[in-house]
């Protein structure tokens, strides 16, 4: 994991900045084995959730589970893009921590 001070020297691979907020496309996968953050694939992060996409709950578990990732509260992580798609957009409001998979190999 990377802070985002450390993010301005290596340029990012996946998503963007919007001032302090990133914003980053990601790929869902619901009712997967366990909750993971995967590998980029077609310039999306892929998330693989547990939940199913029933009521709104894998868009639930995706933010829950991406503010985690970060280190923000839930609040700071808001659906932008795709609430009934599996590619997403998300926007991460001063994200305290960014993940290895944001800056490629």
């Amino acid at each position: 994991m990377r802070t985002p001070a450390a993010a301005e020297a290596a340029a990012l691979v996946c998503g963007r900045w919007d001032g302090t907020a990133l914003l980053l496309p990601v790929r869902v996968q619901p009712r997967a084995r366990r909750l993971e953050l995967g590998p980029l694939r077609g310039g999306r992060l892929r998330l693989a959730l547990t939940a199913p996409p029933v009521d709104g709950k894998a868009n639930q578990q995706a933010r829950a589970y991406l503010a985690e990732v970060f280190g923000v509260a839930v609040m700071r992580v808001t659906l932008l893009h795709g609430d009934g798609s599996r590619d997403k957009l998300f926007r991460i409001d001063g994200p305290v921590h960014l993940p290895a998979q944001l800056f490629g190999p």
